[in-house]
C-alpha cells in the first residue's frame, strides 16, 4: 500500500473518530482533497483508493488537471482560491464549485458566464471570520446581504459558508471561532432551503471544525504531504 492510500485511511478515519466522538454521523462530513501543487500521479493515487472530490487553488494549474483527467466522468472539481474578476468565465465553465465568493459582482459574472447545458454552479460564501486584512472574505455583519442577492441569480446554487480562521494555539478560541460559523451557517440553512455546507477545517484543526458543525473538511498535507 503506497503512501497515499495509507493516508486516506488514517484521515478517513480520524473524521469518523472525530464524528463519533462529538455525537455527528461521519457521512454528514465531507472529505475534499485539495491537491494544489500536486502531481497527476499523486491525484490518481488517490482516486484509485476511492477519492473522487478534489480542491485547487490556482485557476491554471486546476485546468490542466481537469483536462487531465476528463475521461474520469465521477470526478467533482472545487474551486478554493482567490476569486478575480478576469478569472470567472474559466471557472464558471469548468468547475463544479466554488468556496470562495465575496462579491455580488463576482457572483454575478459567475451567474452570467456558467453555460447554460451545465447544472448550476455550487458556491459558499467566504466569511473573514477573524477581521484579516490580508484575508479575503465577508464579515458576519455582510452576510444577508449578500446570500439574499445571490439566490437570486439562477446559474448559481449557494449552498452555505467558507472560512479560512487563523491557527490559534488557545483551544478555547479557537472553538470559539469556529462556533461564531456555526452559528452563522445554522442562520442561514433557516432561510435557504438548499444550505448544507459548512466548509470548514483543516489538517490542523479538523477536529475542532468537526465538533462545531463542519460537513466538509479541506485537507491537503493528511493526505499528499507537506508541499
Amino acid at each position: 500500500m503506497n503512501n497515499i492510500q495509507q493516508n486516506l485511511i488514517n484521515i478517513k478515519n480520524r473524521i469518523i473518530q472525530a464524528a463519533n466522538k462529538y455525537h455527528r454521523e461521519p457521512e454528514d462530513i465531507t472529505l475534499l482533497a485539495v491537491s494544489k501543487n500536486k502531481s497527476y500521479n499523486a491525484i490518481q493515487e488517490a482516486i484509485n483508493f476511492g477519492q473522487y472530490q478534489f480542491g485547487e487553488n490556482y485557476l491554471k494549474e486546476g485546468l490542466e488537471k481537469i483536462a487531465h483527467f476528463s475521461n474520469k466522468q465521477d470526478l467533482i472539481w472545487h474551486f478554493i482560491g482567490t476569486l478575480q474578476s478576469n478569472k470567472t468565465k474559466l471557472i464558471a465553465e469548468n468547475f463544479t464549485w466554488c468556496h470562495t465568493i465575496n462579491k455580488l459582482k463576482v457572483a454575478q459574472r459567475l451567474n452570467n458566464q456558467r453555460p447554460i447545458n451545465k447544472a448550476p454552479l455550487n458556491v459558499l460564501i467566504q466569511i473573514n471570520i477573524n477581521y484579516e486584512i490580508s484575508k479575503s472574505g465577508i464579515t458576519p455583519a455582510e452576510l444577508d446581504k449578500l446570500a439574499a442577492e445571490i439566490v437570486l441569480l439562477p446559474n448559481l446554487k449557494l449552498r452555505g459558508l467558507m472560512t479560512i480562521p487563523t491557527l490559534n494555539n488557545d483551544i478555547n478560541q479557537q472553538i470559539s471561532i469556529f462556533r461564531s460559523m456555526e452559528n452563522l451557517f445554522h442562520q442561514l440553512k433557516k432561510k435557504y432551503q438548499d444550505i448544507d455546507i459548512l466548509s470548514m477545517g483543516m489538517t490542523a484543526d479538523l477536529d475542532i471544525a468537526i465538533a462545531c458543525g463542519s460537513t466538509l473538511v479541506r485537507i491537503g498535507t493528511a493526505i499528499f504531504g507537506s508541499r
